[in-house]
């Protein structure tokens, strides 16, 4: 034990030695953050050789941003969201190292953070991290003039400059304020399907996120994830136009969804598919990677794309547009209801009312009418579409979606007495989605359902490409149960009781 000691002693002052000699030229090294990542690496990981990739020199370049105030200089809000897949040094870069950057190297040691993770584990893990990584002698032997800990606890310390880092989970996150709000994975991969546990954390995002800040306007927020919904949180942030800028690296490049940021920042890859980190992920394990992943993870957590590429349980290809429809021999109009009306701040649900028919080549999608309003807005369409329909196509079933419940039921019954002349049914919807939409994609597969060209188009394919995963299925609603419709009841109900 102490030939040990006496060796670790030596060690130490050989270390004091160099940092005496070479100090100025490693606090030059350090003046940009990836600098200082590849300086700090061995004190932090000095097991395991640093590897670098130009998605780091990318992070970086946003995270100094903010510290310079380039964001506020060109006039956008102190906020980045930035989205990369697991492995990528993320919470490192974010939660650990950039902080320790910003006391140490950039001379701003009273800044203060609030860093959070979906998980305490994590939140006390990175904390752990960066207390280590202040408390050096590698770090103190270069910034301790300025950055001396006066409090040092696992999940909270403090410097004599007054700046501090507090980690909590996320969902804690009602108490204290800093002048950086880091949030690393808000979500976990395990309960982001769920809606309940989802909108729960959006709502904590949304709701509590902004009071945590020192200063409204230049305090920032730094979100940095993986995404695994189309409605997590950085759904949230860029669906509501909340002023981020948004970084955006997939592990696979898709020129279509290049990203360019507010700095001028684009992404430097030119081939589809070319990787991101192959220095760390080349193509053998992400290809590995993929099979027990399965597509919508790989959309998710691979490509911050929450829906395969190439679609989901419906994939565009399926669905040919036609310029006309042949004359079909029954027509059903099935509405999937809502009752809310857009406003600011909220995506609500759409009603919908989808035209199918059945022909001798296929099953046609005539019309789709979508809008938002009120319970009067979607009597006056129903009845309004009732009698165009009548007049275009001669006898169309209409079918109404029904919630469950003695509002749904009164609802249906007073619709259907407002349609008196047309045959109407309604039925309550049970189950899961997915499992009603199944007979209807087999035949989007096999090729059997047509769309007629109008200026709904793109609105359905886009909806059906990312279903179940999307925010919005109203249009997959209705085609599945208008498709039910057609096949499972009788011609002779089709015809109008007038």
């Amino acid at each position: 034990m102490e030939i040990q000691a006496e060796r670790a002693r030596r060690a130490r002052e050989v270390e004091a030695r160099r940092l005496a000699t070479d100090g100025d030229e490693i606090r030059a090294r350090c003046n940009t953050l990836a600098g200082f990542v590849r300086q700090a690496w061995r004190e932090l990981e000095p097991s395991r050789p640093y590897i670098h990739g130009w998605h780091i020199d990318a992070i970086c370049l946003h995270l100094e941003a903010i510290t310079y105030g380039r964001y506020l200089q060109i006039g956008r809000s102190n906020r980045l969201l930035i989205n990369v897949p697991p492995g990528t040094m993320k919470s490192l870069l974010v939660s650990v190292f950039w902080p320790a950057w910003e006391w140490g190297p950039a001379g701003r040691p009273a800044t203060r953070y609030i860093a959070t993770s979906y998980s305490e584990t994590y939140a006390k893990r990175d904390s752990r991290r960066m207390r280590d990584l202040i408390g050096s002698e590698w770090y103190q032997s270069l910034w301790g003039q300025t950055v001396s800990l006066t409090r040092s606890g696992e999940t909270s310390f403090a410097n004599a400059a007054t700046g501090f880092r507090e980690g909590m989970p996320f969902a804690s996150l009602t108490g204290g304020r800093g002048d950086r709000v880091i949030i690393d994975d808000p979500h976990s991969t395990e309960t982001a399907e769920s809606e309940l546990d989802r909108e729960r954390v959006t709502r904590i995002f949304r709701e509590s996120v902004t009071t945590r800040l020192n200063d409204p306007e230049q305090s920032a927020i730094v979100v940095i994830m993986q995404r695994l919904h189309e409605q997590d949180v950085s759904g949230q942030a860029i669906a509501l136009g909340l002023g981020y800028d948004h970084l955006m690296l997939p592990m696979e490049f898709e020129p279509s969804r290049r990203c360019v940021t507010a700095l001028g920042w684009s992404d430097p890859r030119t081939t589809d598919g070319e990787l991101l980190f192959p220095e760390r992920f080349p193509r053998a394990v992400i290809d590995r990677d993929k099979i027990p992943l399965g597509s919508y993870a790989i959309a998710g957590q691979f490509q911050q794309r929450p829906a395969p590429r190439e679609g989901g349980m419906f994939q565009r290809r399926w669905f040919p547009v036609w310029l006309a429809a042949p004359s079909c021999t029954k027509y059903v109009r099935k509405w999937d209801l809502a009752a809310t009306a857009e406003t600011q701040g909220r995506d609500p649900d759409w009603t919908v009312g989808l035209l199918m028919g059945t022909g001798p080549l296929a099953y046609f999608i005539l019309d789709v009418v979508r809008f938002r309003g009120s319970a009067a807005d979607v009597e006056a369409s129903i009845i309004n579409t009732a009698s165009q329909d009548a007049a275009n196509y001669g006898d169309v079933h209409i079918h109404l979606s029904q919630d469950p419940g003695q509002a749904g039921k009164s609802q249906v019954a007073y619709l259907t007495r407002a349609l008196a002349g047309y045959v109407v049914s309604a039925d309550p919807e049970t189950g899961k989605k997915e499992v009603r939409a199944a007979p209807f994609a087999s035949q989007a597969e096999a090729g059997n359902v047509v769309l007629v060209a109008g200026p709904w188009n793109e609105a359905f394919l886009s909806e059906v490409e990312v279903f179940p995963a999307g925010r919005h299925d109203d249009q997959v609603d209705a085609a599945a149960g208008a498709f039910d419709q057609l096949v499972r009841v009788p011609k002779h109900q089709f015809a109008f009781a007038r």
